[in-house]
């Protein structure tokens, strides 16, 4: 359909029916490793192209954050024509992805069934937000699931209100998840030419992402609860005031406390019995913090993280998003890339001998409409006017 592609992906079809963050996050980290996404919008486009502020020229920063690499055409499934595109699209397509409600596509003939009958070794992923089962029904938004989830039972002050993530953290680990889920099958394939239906939700993957505070309950019997920047079962493992402001300080074992203390001018705290393991170091913990603060006390955050990293020990500023842009800048890690112009978050994966690529800028809505027609056989609908922006 076009100019061929780079990439470990290069060749693979995915039809994206999916909108918002979870579904495109997914589909972007796809086509960044070569795959050729087909994004597949309504008639008024991704939600997100109109969440407004942030813009940049006249679209939503929120769209162009995870919509890089694609190409778009605009379907109304309730057309019969346009059906027919998205019905010859599901046929052609290695992977088809969405993520309408349990069964909301089955009007429309896109259920796993009726594409697995024109396609048989289709990749069909389905993201939802609590499962096709007896969560079929309930919406699946990220806020919803941190809440329900029980994540912002973790968030916050102890003595004030549970507060939500600063990002939509389940959306993408969901979209993460969801590429891992696709990777898989596309091997099985590969190995055996047989497709399968991948599934993924918001809520399981909240609780394998709340990783160790779901194993305190379900192995350990303990319900975490609101800690603000301590850990459960570390400490020094939060944000330390120190002459002029404070220094997330992580020292994660015995180790590491040791050369805190040595660093600290303090060496007699690690011999100290309160303090000579990480268990001791967390029952004592409102004891030992006075004594660090007092030492951090002497010099301000910069000196302090300059003496504590020359040590070994884990330590850092707390920055703004753009001091973290900037630090990634000097460490060499190139963060933003500008494909056509419109910048973006470079992906995280590096791939020596098939690299990430950064080729097309986030569609204007509809703006391959004609070319993916053209390449599904199917002629260009009749319109008075072009794409649209």
């Amino acid at each position: 359909m076009s100019p061929a592609t780079s990439g470990p992906l290069s060749g693979i079809v995915v039809a994206d029916f999916s909108r918002v963050l979870a579904g495109p996050y997914c589909t972007m980290l796809l086509a960044d490793l070569g795959a050729d996404v087909i994004k597949v919008e309504g008639p008024a486009g991704d939600d997100t192209r109109h969440w407004v502020p942030p813009v940049r020229d006249g679209v939503g920063t929120y769209f162009l954050a995870v919509n890089r690499n694609k190409r778009s055409i605009v379907l109304d499934l309730a057309d019969a024509g346009d059906a027919e595109v998205a019905h010859a699209l599901s046929a052609r397509a290695d992977v088809f992805i969405h993520n309408f409600k349990p069964g909301g596509l089955a009007k429309f003939g896109l259920d796993y069934d009726a594409v697995a009958a024109r396609n048989a070794d289709v990749i069909y992923c389905e993201i939802s937000g609590f499962g096709s089962a007896e969560g079929a029904s309930l919406p699946g938004y990220d806020l919803l699931v941190q809440a329900m989830s029980g994540l912002m039972s973790l968030t916050g002050d102890p003595a004030g209100p549970p507060y939500r993530s600063g990002i939509s953290v389940f959306d993408i680990m969901t979209g993460l998840h969801s590429a891992i889920g696709i990777l898989a099958a596309l091997h099985h394939r590969d190995l055996t030419g047989e497709g399968q239906r991948v599934e993924t939700n918001l809520l399981s993957t909240a609780l394998s992402t709340m990783v160790n505070q779901v194993s305190a309950y379900i192995a350990g019997g303990v319900v975490p609860h609101r800690m603000g920047n301590a850990h459960l079962s570390l400490f020094p493992y939060e944000p330390l005031a120190t002459g002029d402001g404070e220094l997330i300080v992580a020292a994660g074992n015995d180790g590491q406390f040791r050369r805190l203390c040595a660093a600290l001018g303090a060496p007699e705290l690690a011999g100290d019995e309160r303090f000579t393991t990480v268990g001791r170091r967390n029952e004592n913990r409102e004891e030992l913090r006075p004594l660090l603060l007092d030492r951090l006390a002497t010099r301000s955050a910069r000196e302090w993280f300059d003496v504590l990293t020359e040590a070994g020990v884990p330590c850092g500023p707390i920055n703004d998003v753009r001091g973290g842009v900037e630090l990634a800048g000097e460490l060499g890690l190139e963060p933003v890339v500008s494909p056509e112009g419109v910048p973006s978050v470079r992906n995280p994966v590096r791939l020596s001998a098939t690299p990430t690529r950064y080729d097309l800028a986030p569609p204007a809505l509809d703006a391959h409409g004609d070319e993916v027609r053209a390449w599904l056989g199917l002629p260009a609908p009749h319109r008075t006017e072009g794409p649209h922006t």
